[in-house]
């Protein structure tokens, strides 16, 4: 078992992690804002007072803040970070003119959009760097083995069955399946596969396994009792290397569209949710791993920051996005009380989570014990 890397590793690693994922993601809202004409105030890494920053001459004020947990583009016409609008009285004509409030909606509803998509382009562009440097895993999703007592030997599969689709989701490769199988501990889950040339269904009660990693830390995960073939990278050509990439991120951000649903029904507990300590601690551990560890630990938290912000939640771009798409079909915007009502809920639930989250960290370190 490797050693816990020191707490000030942890502290740069996360740093250099979620500032690059951050900047990426603001500067998504930013540039298409500049491409439709909108100013802005002020473009900042961290919230909470000002560490260091400068002003370019266009008036936007780039800075670092003390608490680095997100970070924000506070364009003209903002009250807030959280691009609640001001009054047009409260601005200048030259000001009203480049609002971003006085924008029409669906430009509006893109700049809010391009955060998210900026991140999940981050983590396409990594996962095609890593295919064209090391090749794609495309093992076959075939089962070399049957595990003596498995869930596979209880769904009836053998040796050979060609596994063709696990839940709803398809698995051309063997990295499908385990990615599939593992968030689904003790789920019933069905099956189809080719035998001999003949389309066969069944249905399986997934085992449940307890595993650490190389830290010592216990996760606990499905099991299906089937053994892998020989991995095989392959180098996909240049022009299917996107097509891939896209394909990975897609299939990612479905296993954390599964995972979240399994908290809301309750097949899985809210202690598995981690906050931004458990990320903290991730980062320093992959960092101590070494570089390339590292870069593609950015590609799934880029998801994840992409994935999250997604979320109709009212404070996060889905929930502006929903109000954005609410005022197209009305054909007017959402009242300013709704609006404020729904920010000051969302805020609620967000200042819930990260406290659930930080409680489940502070346990999982294993503090009140």
């Amino acid at each position: 078992m490797l050693d816990q890397p020191p707490l000030w590793f942890i502290a740069i690693a996360f740093l250099c992690a979620i500032g690059p994922l951050v900047f990426i993601h603001e500067f998504g809202h930013y540039i298409v804002a500049r491409w439709f004409g909108v100013g802005a105030d002020s473009f900042s890494i961290g919230f909470g007072r000002e560490i260091f920053g400068w002003s370019d001459k266009r008036g936007t004020r780039w800075k670092v803040g003390w608490l680095p947990l997100g970070g924000y583009v506070r364009f003209v016409g903002d009250m807030n970070p959280a691009s609640q609008a001001a009054a047009d009285a409260e601005l200048t004509a030259d000001q009203r003119v480049v609002a971003f409030h006085n924008k029409p909606w669906w430009q509006r509803f893109l700049i809010v959009l391009a955060g998210p998509v900026a991140n999940f382009a981050l983590a396409i562009f990594i996962f095609a760097a890593f295919f064209a440097s090391y090749g794609m895993p495309s093992t076959p999703p075939v089962a070399a083995a049957i595990t003596k007592g498995s869930a596979a030997e209880a769904a009836g599969l053998r040796t050979g069955d060609r596994i063709i689709e696990i839940a709803g989701q398809s698995t051309p490769s063997f990295e499908d399946i385990r990615r599939i199988v593992v968030i689904r501990p003790g789920e019933q889950v069905a099956i189809r596969l080719e035998r001999q040339g003949r389309l066969l269904q069944t249905v399986a009660r997934l085992g449940v396994d307890q595993t650490k990693d190389d830290f010592g830390q216990t996760y606990r995960i499905g099991l299906l009792g089937i053994a892998q073939p020989k991995r095989v990278f392959e180098r996909p050509s240049a022009g299917a290397l996107i097509p891939q990439s896209v394909r990975l991120t897609l299939a990612m951000t479905r296993s954390m569209i599964d995972g979240l649903a399994q908290i809301v029904t309750g097949r899985r507990s809210t202690k598995d949710l981690g906050g931004p300590l458990k990320m903290a601690q991730i980062a320093g551990q992959q960092a101590s791993l070494g570089a390339f560890e590292f870069i593609q630990l950015l590609a799934l938290f880029s998801i994840n920051l992409g994935f999250i912000n997604l979320l109709p939640v009212p404070m996060l771009d889905g929930g502006h996005l929903v109000f954005y798409a609410a005022e197209a079909v009305r054909r007017r915007p959402v009242s300013a009380r709704a609006q404020d009502w729904a920010f000051r809920g969302g805020l609620a639930l967000l200042l819930a989570l990260l406290f659930l989250t930080t409680a489940n960290d502070l346990v999982s370190f294993g503090l009140f014990e």
